[in-house]
């Protein structure tokens, strides 16, 4: 008889799924795969004279249009002329209007980096001084809100769909070819087809709100969605129609001549024709996700997209092919149960699986992290040891299904085929039987009702006999268990998985910080920099700002403004500024600054005798006693 899912079961598939929702609720547009590590004028630096233009520079490139970057007035006028142009590397600048005037911009840019995902944000800047700005809210809803949450649903169902798909086709034509007549077998791989077409379509359609808008009404946007097939991804979702139309093709033939087919040469050539083309179109699926994603920039992109295809490939015919196992374990016929030579094959399929997702794992977390700190200081890294741990527990359960596989035996199976035949005979005696009865009696609708209703309960009775000895083998009621395990672990582990595709890598982020804390995320090509101070005593803290024009070797003129930290100007008894060349062992180079006027400093024909990494030393004295020296890097070249 079918074991069936039992309440506490039923209950802890459903904790599962909702950790899984949590975890793609987490999985949000805040991981930005392109970081902001440069811009000029610096986030938070005076300038003295306005600016003829705004540069940034990202972590890698990125797509902008011509409401990608916009500098706005302190009364929130764009004041930007034409649209940004990228000027070197990843360095995109827009043009400013002339004659601008003093007080505090903003900078806000929305654009998209190279592995697909939008990055936005904003910072402020000030002519002068400091003024009253109107800020928008930088981020606005691009890649989150109920946009991002339906898109990172979309994904999630997306590597879902394939990973059925190609793993249970895997396991039909890999490990139990008989199971290609199996209905639900059939269904499953029809299933996970269904998924990766709605989800494709879906991801498609969002695409343009979820990079530029962020609003739901704009789903529906045809020019959005034109834009969208321009860009790469845009392809990449269209490449996969395709593939996906080639995949349906698969399928009918698997499902329906195939399975017809009797053993023999014939269906061994047929075999082989179709692993070969099986293999063609899940690689070009996988490759779909490879060419747009993560794998196709940053370190060694020739090399990482083919790993992350074969990387791909092997998650899918491990979990792929488990879910099948598992559907033919619980759904296969009474008479027709997955062989003990089948789980076998599986085993060692999904073994070498696990070899393979081990060495691309590897090769991937290296690219990804750089580093052994970035494991525990990055959100990337605590998702990926997260993913390793659930791997681990995997393959721990899988340990325990092989021991369970040892122990199968066909025995069930045998059993079952030759109580079925018997009972095909007795029912086709008792067949007979009601068949002379009814001729006796063939006006009487009473006897034939009685028949129908006695045929219905031996078929039931036969069925539920045929099951009792299909799960008469211990090894293969454990072997059920162990597998629901294994699958219960899987949901858990493609969200992870999921999440992770959609978080800013571990090696870009820490770039990020490292050029945050030397100062060239706010330092500019031209010199500004701006340093918080605080001696400790009364009135000791500020914010000293500097600006080094032209910032190149030779006569150089520095401007320098002590504030408090509501932006007001003040004066400080001492300022002395140095800089140091520490990679030529040139310096300190002590620089003599004038007052000019109240929290203003200046200094004309400063000598700087090379380009490089200079460290700019201010030392701020407050009072007699209260002092305190500050710096930063200014690159001066």
């Amino acid at each position: 008889m079918t074991r069936t899912i039992t309440p506490r079961l039923r209950n802890l598939l459903l904790l599962l799924l909702a950790v899984t929702g949590t975890l793609l609720a987490g999985a949000g547009p805040a991981s930005a795969h392109a970081a902001l590590t440069g811009s000029d004028p610096a986030q938070g630096v005076v300038v003295a004279q306005p600016p003829a233009r705004v540069s940034l520079t990202f972590s890698e490139k990125v797509a902008m249009n011509e409401g990608s970057l916009r500098v706005l007035d302190p009364k929130g006028r764009p004041v930007q002329t034409g649209a940004p142009a990228n000027v070197r590397g990843t360095t995109y600048a827009v043009n400013l209007e002339s004659g601008l005037g003093q007080g505090t911009y903003t900078v806000t840019y929305q654009v998209v980096s190279a592995d697909s995902h939008p990055v936005a944000g904003a910072y402020t800047f000030s002519v002068g001084a400091p003024s009253k700005t109107v800020v928008p809210d930088a981020a606005t809803a691009v890649g989150g809100g109920i946009v991002g949450g339906l898109y990172a649903f979309g994904r999630y169902v997306s590597y879902a769909g394939f990973i059925v798909l190609a793993g249970g086709t895997a396991f039909v034509l890999v490990c139990w070819r008989r199971g290609a007549g199996v209905r639900a077998l059939q269904r499953l791989v029809v299933g996970g087809w269904l998924a990766l077409t709605a989800a494709t379509l879906w991801l498609l359609l969002l695409r343009g709100s979820y990079t530029t808008t962020g609003k739901l009404a704009d789903v529906f946007d045809l020019g959005l969605l034109g834009q969208v097939l321009q860009t790469k991804p845009g392809a990449a979702l269209v490449s996969r129609l395709l593939l996906l139309a080639a995949a349906a093709l698969f399928i009918a033939v698997l499902f329906g001549s195939y399975q017809r087919r009797e053993e023999g040469a014939e269906k061994r050539d047929l075999t082989f024709g179709l692993g070969i083309g099986g293999v063609v179109v899940a690689a070009g699926l996988a490759t779909s996700w490879a060419v747009s994603e993560h794998a196709s920039v940053g370190l060694q992109p020739g090399i990482a997209m083919p790993v992350d295809v074969v990387h791909l490939l092997a998650v899918a015919a491990w979990l792929g092919g488990l879910t099948a196992l598992l559907v033919a374990l619980y759904r296969a016929p009474a008479g027709m149960p997955v062989e003990a030579a089948a789980v076998r094959r599986f085993s060692r399929l999904a073994f070498g699986s696990v070899l393979v997702l081990v060495v691309t794992g590897v090769y991937q977390s290296w690219r990804q992290l750089g580093s052994w700190s970035a494991f525990t200081g990055t959100r990337y890294g605590q998702l990926l040891l997260a993913k390793i741990a659930l791997v681990a527990l995997m393959v721990g359960i899988a340990s325990a299904s092989r021991r369970w596989t040892g122990r199968l035996t066909d025995r069930a199976a045998g059993g079952a085929a030759a109580e079925t035949e018997k009972e095909s005979v007795a029912a086709s005696t008792a067949a007979g039987q009601d068949a002379n009865a009814a001729e006796d009696h063939p006006a009487d609708p009473g006897d034939a009702r009685r028949a129908a209703q006695l045929a219905r309960q031996r078929a039931a009775m036969d069925t539920a006999r045929r099951k009792r000895l299909r799960d008469g083998d211990t090894g293969r009621h454990g072997l059920r268990r162990s597998v629901l395990a294994e699958a219960a672990v899987a949901v858990v582990l493609l969200a992870v998985t999921t999440a992770l595709t959609q978080t800013e890598s571990g090696r870009t982020e820490q770039e990020a910080r490292a050029a945050t804390s030397a100062g060239t995320a706010t330092t500019a090509p031209n010199g500004s920099l701006t340093l918080p101070f605080d001696t400790g005593g009364a009135d000791g803290k500020g914010v000293v700002s500097l600006d080094l024009d032209p910032a190149r070797a030779g006569t150089n003129q520095l401007h320098l403004f002590v504030r408090k930290p509501d932006g007001r100007p003040f004066d400080v008894p001492e300022v002395k500024v140095a800089l140091t060349l520490e990679a030529k062992k040139i310096g300190p180079l002590a620089v003599t600054a004038e007052h000019i006027t109240t929290g203003h400093w200046s200094a004309d024909s400063v000598q700087i005798p090379m380009a490089g990494d200079w460290k700019v030393a201010v030392t701020v004295r407050t009072s007699d006693i209260d002092e305190v020296t500050v710096s930063k890097n200014a690159q001066i070249g």
